[in-house]
C-alpha cells in the first residue's frame, strides 16, 4: 500500500494499527478512515474535545498523516523579552532622513509615527539652529565702541557673550586675548570679542585692565577686572577656561581647578603666618608686666 501523504486523494483505510508501512511511534491506529483530498477527516470523524497541541501518541499520528496541523512549540519567554528589546530598539527609518526627505514621506507612515516624527523633527530643528549658532561663532572678534550694544548686549537670546577690554601696551592683555582666541574655537557656541577699552570707555585707568565682562540675555553675570582677578601675570588658558566655566558661559570638560594646588599652597601660607603671629602676639604678652 502506498503511503498516505499530506494532502493527497483519499486512500484506503488504515487497518491493524499500521499505516504506510507500519507503527507510530508505537501507537496503535485502528479505526482511522479515510480522509479527505486535504488530508483531514470529514466532518463528524475528527475527535471533539480534544487539544490538538497535546502530547500524545495518537496526536503524533495525526500529525503524521497531516490531520492535525504541526505542533506549536512552546515560545520561550526569555527569547519573547530579546525580540521585543531588539524590535524597540531598531532605528526607524525616519531617524536616518533630513527634514526635507521627513517631509517629502509623511503620508507613508502610520498616525503613531507621525507623532514620533513631529517630536524627532523638532529635535533635529533644534541641533540644525545649534550648528548654525556654531558656525557664527568660533574666533575672537574684534569690535568698536560703535558696536558695542548690537553685539553684546543686544546678542541673540541665550547666548554667552564673553568681552575683553583691552589695551595693546599692557603685556597681561595680550596673553588673555592670546588665551581668549584658543577658547573661542574650543567653544564655537559661546560668543568671544574683544573692544580697545578708549572706544568704550574714555579715562579708563590702566590698573583695571585687563577687564573681562560676561553678559548673556543682555545683562552682565560676571567680571575680572585687573591683572589679579583674571589670574595674574602666569595666568594659563586651562585657568582661564574653568573661570568661564564656573560663571556658566562654557560647558567645560575640566573636572577641578587647574589652579586648585597653587591656592591651597596659598592658603595653607595665609595659615602659617596667622598662627606665627599669634605665637608671637601671646609671647609679648608674657613679658608685660603685671599691674596690680
Amino acid at each position: 500500500m502506498e503511503p498516505l501523504e499530506p494532502g493527497s486523494a483519499p486512500t484506503a483505510a488504515v487497518k491493524s494499527g499500521r499505516a504506510a508501512g507500519g507503527h507510530a511511534g508505537g501507537c496503535e491506529t485502528e479505526g482511522l478512515r479515510e480522509t479527505g483530498g486535504n488530508g483531514e477527516l470529514p466532518a463528524g470523524q475528527r475527535p471533539e474535545g480534544r487539544d490538538p497541541n497535546e502530547d500524545t501518541e495518537w496526536n503524533d499520528v495525526l500529525r503524521k498523516f497531516g490531520i492535525l496541523p504541526p505542533k506549536e512549540e512552546p515560545k520561550d519567554e526569555t527569547e519573547e523579552m530579546v525580540l521585543r528589546l531588539q524590535k524597540e530598539a531598531e532605528v526607524k527609518p525616519y531617524e536616518r532622513m533630513s527634514l526635507e526627505e521627513l517631509k517629502e514621506a509623511e503620508d507613508d507612515f502610520d498616525e503613531a509615527d507621525r507623532k514620533a516624527i513631529e517630536m524627532y523633527r523638532q529635535q533635529r530643528l533644534q541641533e540644525w539652529k545649534c550648528l548654525q549658532r556654531r558656525r557664527k561663532y568660533g574666533e575672537l572678534r574684534e569690535i568698536s565702541g560703535e558696536q558695542y550694544v548690537k553685539e553684546v548686549t543686544n546678542a541673540p537670546e541665550d547666548v554667552w557673550v564673553i568681552i575683553h577690554l583691552y589695551r595693546s601696551s599692557i603685556p597681561m592683555c595680550l596673553l588673555v586675548d592670546e588665551h581668549l582666541s584658543l577658547l573661542a574655537r574650543k567653544f564655537p557656541e559661546a560668543k568671544f570679542v574683544k573692544a580697545a577699552v578708549n572706544s568704550c570707555i574714555q579715562s579708563y585707568h590702566d590698573r583695571c585692565l585687563p577687564t573681562i565682562l560676561i553678559y548673556k540675555n543682555g545683562e552682565i553675570k560676571a567680571r575680572f577686572i585687573g591683572v589679579a582677578e583674571c589670574g595674574g601675570m602666569y595666568l594659563k588658558v586651562e585657568e582661564l577656561e574653568w573661570k568661564l566655566a564656573e560663571v556658566g558661559a562654557i560647558e567645560s570638560d575640566l573636572e577641578e581647578n587647574p589652579k586648585k594646588d597653587i591656592i591651597n599652597l596659598m592658603t595653607l601660607s595665609m595659615q602659617s603666618i596667622s598662627v606665627r603671629e599669634n605665637i608671637s602676639t601671646k609671647g609679648s604678652d608674657v613679658l608685660k608686666p603685671l599691674i596690680t
